[in-house]
Parts: structure tokens; C-alpha cells; sequence
């Protein structure tokens, strides 16, 4: 999906376009990924919502993502119930591969506009995109 936005630059009517692919992974439980898609309904930006109950990210995803937030790090919830659940604190654990098998480990909501991707709400990185 693309969404098309023209700008108007001092008056006249401008020729900037943006094209923009947004998608939001995430669950639906969860109070910062119900933000995110708010955001950008508000705006009227269509996005592509993919429930990571129901399917996970791609190893091509996960790489892109994991490019534009810095790393598996920054990916992955210590703080979430599924970690706790699986007991990965206590175990030495390959997190690329804990990530695809159980995509309920990352963090959400992860939004992605084509390379660029943000890992949270982040509102005010989804404005510059705009």
C-alpha cells in the first residue's frame, strides 16, 4: 500500500511526493501497538498490520530491522512474559534464532516504512517519515 501526500511550498501548489509502505507488527493486546495504528489512522495513512500471534517476521525482515534499529538487542523483550515464560535468562541462547521461532519475544510494536523501521511508539520518528 501506498499512501501519496503533496506539500505546498510558499503558496503554490508544490510537486513533493512521498510514497510510504507502512506496516506495524505487533498483537493486538498490546496498548503501544494500538497507539501506533491510531497514529497513523488519525493521519489517514494506510498501514499493513501483521499479528506476530498469528505469523512472525522473516529472516529477510528480521535483518532489515535489526539494520535499522542497531541490533538483535534492541529486538528482543527481557522484560515481556514470553521471556520470563521460556526461562531465556538462564539460558545461553542464539537470539536471531529465538526471534524467528518465537516472534512473541520481540518488542512492539515494530514499525517498518520500506529500510526505515522503529521498534516502540514512536510518534515523533513516524512524523519525519511524513
Amino acid at each position: 500500500m501506498n499512501w501519496w501526500t503533496s506539500s505546498l511550498t510558499d503558496g503554490n501548489k508544490g510537486a513533493s511526493w512521498k510514497a510510504m509502505n507502512i506496516q506495524i507488527f505487533g498483537t493486538k493486546k498490546c496498548q503501544d501497538t494500538k497507539k501506533a495504528e491510531r497514529y497513523f489512522k488519525e493521519r489517514k495513512i494506510p498501514f499493513q498490520f501483521i499479528d506476530l500471534t498469528i505469523r512472525g517476521l522473516s529472516k529477510g525482515e528480521l535483518d532489515r530491522v535489526r539494520a535499522a534499529v542497531g541490533g538483535l538487542e534492541n529486538l528482543i523483550d527481557k522484560n515481556g512474559k514470553e521471556y520470563a515464560k521460556r526461562n531465556l535468562k538462564y539460558l545461553v541462547h542464539n537470539v536471531e534464532e529465538v526471534l524467528l521461532e518465537h516472534p512473541l519475544l520481540l518488542r512492539t510494536p515494530i514499525v517498518r516504512n520500506g529500510a526505515k523501521a522503529t521498534v516502540g511508539y514512536c510518534p515523533e520518528v513516524w512524523g519525519s517519515w511524513l
